[in-house]
């Protein structure tokens, strides 16, 4: 490009390949997106609290491994109840009070369990911890499917799995650094970023649920006769116990190979690095292709990331073997969301993503039970049962691929 002057400035050629970067990324989304992303943003880099609570549990309060498994396994029961409450209250009440009023019950719940004691309190603790965990989500997910049009709705869900990640790959290195000193902090910090989240949403989000005229009679009766839906939770279900055990079990399989919280704060981090990097790069081409094979794809990738874990023997080998499982859930998790904001009727949005938020949950009950006690036998046993089970889910999500097309051409 020449102008009376010469040629252009080099920079404005590079400036205009990064806006044309960006537009083709972030471009055209509402305002009430941004503002959930960057709450999201705010409250990953708080949430420090979770990843750390198994080393909490057996390390600040001397719970045995086994028990402690018993302990977070409370925790999951808690999470099966916790998004079919919260699609629920956003479907009945409104988007932005199940977020705000999930993310302050969940700080108080934090506070409550850092300052616990006895056994009794800690199960207790763990079990509401649980369910406030994740009240809020079923609402977000539906804030983005109202807001969002359809076309864009893969592309935001990348971009809000983003956040999230950038977030998590910072709170995951302070939160190890914190926790090698002492775990008082960790939950101060995660309440709080909990309270900015919640708030900025009440202040800044404008109501998205249906207005009254148009939200047809239903509940969660109709969403469990979607047969197509409940099989897609199940398929979750498989993943959910394979992704949880990042959070159960692989900081117990670190400790036990003589690696430090640190350590295992660093391995966590590269999660949050891999998303980083490839999300921007692949996100926005996800748009348009068959969902069920990108789940299917995705799971196959995840399955090769616990394959490496079986045969890690340091923080290197186990930063590896989550680097690629991550490429996987990239996938999972941005596609996932896309396929129960196609399957939803808009006044049922939140019940829908409460549905898949329980299947979630009960692979989170299911996950430290299990992997606790095939870590018991061996770190191998553990991450190629993983494996197996990620590809389970792969060959699941393919047959259930004709009745998802059928139900996209609707």
């Amino acid at each position: 490009m020449t102008g009376p002057g010469g040629p252009a400035p080099a920079v404005t050629t590079g400036e205009g390949r990064l806006r044309a970067f960006v537009r083709v990324r972030a471009g055209g989304l509402p305002g009430a997106f941004w503002v959930l992303w960057g709450g999201s943003l705010v409250n990953r880099l708080g949430a420090m609290v979770n990843p750390f609570l198994s080393l909490y549990l057996t390390g600040a309060r001397h719970v045995p491994v086994a028990t402690a498994g018993v302990v977070l396994a409370v925790g999951g029961a808690g999470a099966v109840i916790s998004q079919p409450l919260g699609g629920y209250l956003a479907d009945r009440f409104g988007r932005r009070a199940a977020l705000t009023g999930g993310m302050l019950a969940n700080g108080a719940t934090l506070l409550t369990l850092g300052h616990a004691r006895s056994l009794p309190v800690l199960v207790a603790a763990c079990f509401v911890l649980g369910i406030t965990l994740d009240l809020f989500r079923p609402a977000a997910q539906a804030l983005v499917a109202d807001a969002v049009p359809a076309a864009d709705r893969t592309r935001a869900y990348g971009l809000l799995l983003w956040a999230i990640n950038l977030g998590f790959s910072i709170a995951m290195v302070l939160g190890g650094y914190l926790a090698a000193h002492g775990f008082g902090l960790l939950f101060w910090l995660d309440a709080g970023a909990c309270a900015v989240f919640g708030l900025l949403v009440w202040l800044a989000v404008p109501e998205t649920r249906p207005a009254a005229r148009d939200r047809s009679a239903g509940g969660f009766r109709t969403v469990l006769r979607d047969r197509v839906m409940v099989a897609f939770a199940g398929i979750i279900v498989v993943y959910a116990v394979v992704f949880q055990q990042a959070f159960a079990t692989l900081p117990l399989a670190m400790r036990a190979a003589g690696m430090s919280s640190g350590a295992y704060g660093t391995v966590m981090a590269v999660n949050g690095i891999v998303v980083i990097a490839a999300q921007p790069l692949i996100g926005h081409r996800l748009d348009g292709r068959d969902k069920s094979r990108v789940l299917a794809f995705g799971f196959t990738v995840a399955a090769a990331g616990n394959a490496l874990a079986a045969t890690a023997g340091s923080a290197t080998g186990y930063g590896l073997a989550v680097a690629v499982a991550t490429l996987g859930e990239i996938l999972v998790f941005a596609i996932t969301a896309a396929v129960v904001a196609d399957l939803a009727p808009p006044a049922l949005r939140g019940r829908y993503n409460g549905l898949i938020g329980m299947a979630w949950g009960t692979g989170f009950l299911i996950a430290p039970v299990v992997g606790t006690r095939l870590l018991v036998i061996g770190p191998s046993a553990l991450w190629l049962s993983c494996a197996a089970l990620s590809l389970l889910a792969g060959l699941g999500q393919l047959g259930l691929a004709p009745a998802l097309r059928r139900r996209a051409s609707r």
